[in-house]
């Protein structure tokens, strides 16, 4: 709840500092004495629409601070604690308004953007008057406020798991697709490149190899002739063999008789020969390798141009041939694999949208039940608040194609303000008046379930007295004992029911002097007070009489003190 509202020259507000307690406080005064002011000078600290018309004349800048005691699972502090500000202890907001129109705004003395000072004072403080009844205004909230009634908050997060594997369900399901879709664009050519590449059957370094062959063959073919040529004069007929070796028979037969004159001799033969027998053997191996099959020749180069046009067709080197097979029969593979599960999650987005269906059925009945008992609970309220003639009408509608996280229902609270007229869209049809009175008794109705914990009524009594002004100040009464309840009230019969009475009021104060000035000027300032007990009994009197308090008004004013105390 809020325990502290401090003001500094803001419009007529100098310096105000106020302390609140549970129940409900009333805030009491003359036509104009400020309590508008007031009410702006809260919103401000609440993250509403800054101006640099609220700061005081001749200051530089103006601030409010609102400090709150609220429970450490409320949802303020969540909202704080996702904005990473510190929530020990009481949730203090402070906005500094310039005069040139800027800003700035602080949770627990942290900086913070605005919407995010808007996000913590809506879960803290709710707004109602003639015009300014946001919990009606805004027909989105309307399905929320039901829920809460309703107590549906178990089959509201059923239907909000449900939902959520739909959405799941459906985007995987998107993104198979597109794969799949994706991948049947290029299919032809991957089955055909992987029918292709199975063929040729492509092996790394293949191409090395094959060139390599070819290469020998060509030149094979040029140089057989002279291999043939020298392999005539070391082994053929045109061969010096046969008279060497001759020559070594006959030197040996002189070895005996002149050893060392001819030994010399045969062994340089000797080698010479072995010489030649080896270059035979080299040139009968060489002119065996030159010997070729011009067909191998042609199965060779067809091998090879045939892996060459394919690694021009593909784009990589023949070495990568055989990857990219592999490559592509995963692809297809992949592509067969995609569309079988494709089928699967189909089936398990059918199952989820019908676990949905149920869900979002059970609480579908759910918020039926709950709107006809709303209905009759706010009706209870009407009659009393002088709208015996009207009804409040819950109207459901259902939209199946939204299937949303809340549900399929579109709730939005109507009225018929009279008999015989047509109802429709509380916000359409309802005067000021009449709005402010629904809402109060919406809002008696639905006291501790979901609302916020501060509530402020601005002057929701206007144009009422007597019983109705009574049945105003008793509902607000009984709210505010569930959650802390201000209103801005010009009712006696509301003000006398309060626990907490402040009282507004203008007075006149000497001011700064104007440079250049000799006297300071008179200037008109705010000011709050709070009242006790004979304070209270002569407000409320002057409140029921006017400018001129009688005896009489005094003696009124203290039965009802009496009568709500009773």
């Amino acid at each position: 709840m809020l325990v502290q509202l401090a003001i500094r020259d803001i419009v007529l507000i100098d310096k105000l500092e106020l302390t609140f307690s549970g129940g409900l406080t009333v805030l009491t005064g003359e036509t104009g004495a400020g309590k508008s002011i007031l009410l702006d000078a809260f919103a401000l600290a609440l993250g509403g629409r800054g101006d640099g018309g609220l700061v005081r004349q001749g200051e530089a800048q103006g601030g409010v601070t609102a400090v709150f005691d609220v429970a450490l699972d409320h949802p303020a502090r969540a909202v704080a604690a996702a904005a990473e500000i510190d929530t020990d202890g009481d949730l203090i907001l402070r906005r500094t308004q310039f005069a040139d129109g800027r800003t700035r705004a602080f949770v627990n003395d942290q900086p913070v953007g605005v919407q995010t000072m808007r996000a913590i004072g809506t879960a803290l403080v709710e707004i109602h008057g003639q015009h300014d009844d946001r919990a009606l205004a805004d027909p989105t909230t309307h399905r929320s406020i039901l829920d809460a009634f309703g107590g549906l908050q178990g089959p509201l997060a059923q239907v909000a798991s449900a939902a959520k594997r739909v959405r799941a369900a459906r985007s995987t399901l998107a993104e198979q697709r597109e794969r799949v879709e994706a991948a049947q664009k290029e299919a032809d050519f991957l089955r055909h490149a992987v029918e292709e590449l199975g063929t040729l059957d492509p092996q790394a370094g293949e191409e090395a190899k094959l060139a390599e062959r070819r290469t020998l063959m060509q030149q094979g073919e040029k140089v057989a002739r002279e291999l043939n040529e020298a392999l005539d004069l070391v082994g053929g007929s045109g061969s010096l063999v046969p008279h060497l070796s001759s020559a070594v028979r006959r030197l040996e037969r002189r070895s005996a008789t002149v050893p060392t004159l001819v030994d010399p001799s045969i062994a340089a033969l000797d080698a010479a020969l072995v010489a030649l027998d080896e270059a035979r053997a080299a040139l009968d191996a060489a002119v065996l390798a030159a010997e070729f099959d011009p067909r191998e020749l042609e199965r060779v180069e067809e091998r090879l141009f045939a892996l060459r046009a394919a690694s021009r067709k593909y784009s990589v080197p023949a070495d990568d041939l055989a990857d990219l097979r592999s490559r592509y029969d995963a692809d297809v593979a992949a592509l067969d694999a995609g569309e079988q599960a494709l089928a699967g999650l189909e089936a398990e987005l059918t199952a989820a949208e019908t676990v949905y269906a149920q869900a979002a059925k059970r609480l579908g009945d759910g918020r039926r039940k709950a709107a006809k008992a709303l209905d009759a609970a706010v009706q209870a309220e009407l009659p009393p608040l002088k709208l015996e003639g009207a009804r409040f009408i819950t109207q459901i509608t259902v939209d199946e194609a939204s299937r949303d996280a809340a549900g399929t229902e579109r709730v939005e609270f109507w009225a018929q303000t009279n008999p015989g007229t047509r109802a429709g869209p509380m916000m359409k049809v309802a005067s000021g008046g009449e709005l402010s009175r629904f809402m109060l008794a919406l809002k008696v109705v639905l006291a501790g379930k979901g609302s916020a914990p501060t509530l402020i009524f601005d002057e929701i009594d206007t144009g009422l007295g007597g019983a109705v002004a009574d049945a105003i100040g008793a509902r607000l009464g009984r709210l505010s004992e569930q959650v802390q309840v201000v209103a801005v009230t010009h009712a006696p019969q509301v003000a006398a029911r309060a626990v907490t009475h402040f009282r507004i009021a203008k007075d006149s104060v000497k001011g700064k002097a104007a440079k250049g000035a000799e006297k300071s000027a008179e200037r008109v300032t705010t000011r709050v007070v709070g009242l006790a007990a004979d304070a209270r009994r002569e407000e409320i009197a002057r409140m029921l009489a006017g400018a001129t308090v009688t005896d009489e008004a005094r003696a009124a004013a203290a039965r009802l003190l009496l009568g709500a105390e009773g």
